[in-house]
């Protein structure tokens, strides 16, 4: 059995960043579950009054303009940390420590 190494699996997409599980009782959870009924309620309510697709337009737009930004932080924040990540590895094993004790032999 061949095991991809960690480049080939991302490649390959079996390895999907923007994708992550959580738990059902998380906290993360109770605020998706928060943020998701009060877009309902609103939605709905905004659908209930005659002259509101105007006001529906909007709170779609708002709602989508709020998720672009929301992906483009999240990308922003997968860059910078691969990339201190890369200047850990970097520190590690490229850069000579200095260190005050001597090796004793």
């Amino acid at each position: 059995m061949c095991r991809e190494n960690t480049l080939e699996a991302l490649y390959y997409g079996n390895i999907i960043p923007s994708e992550k599980c959580f738990d059902r009782d998380s906290e993360y959870a109770r605020f998706i579950k928060i943020v998701s009924e009060n877009k309902e309620k609103l939605t709905s309510f905004l659908n209930g009054i005659p002259t509101a697709q105007e006001a529906q337009r909007l709170f779609s737009q708002l709602m989508g303009a709020q998720n672009e930004l929301l992906e483009f932080s999240e990308q922003d924040r997968f860059i910078e940390g691969f990339m201190l990540g890369a200047r850990f590895m970097l520190d590690t094993f490229l850069i000579p420590r200095e260190s005050a004790i001597a090796d004793i032999r």
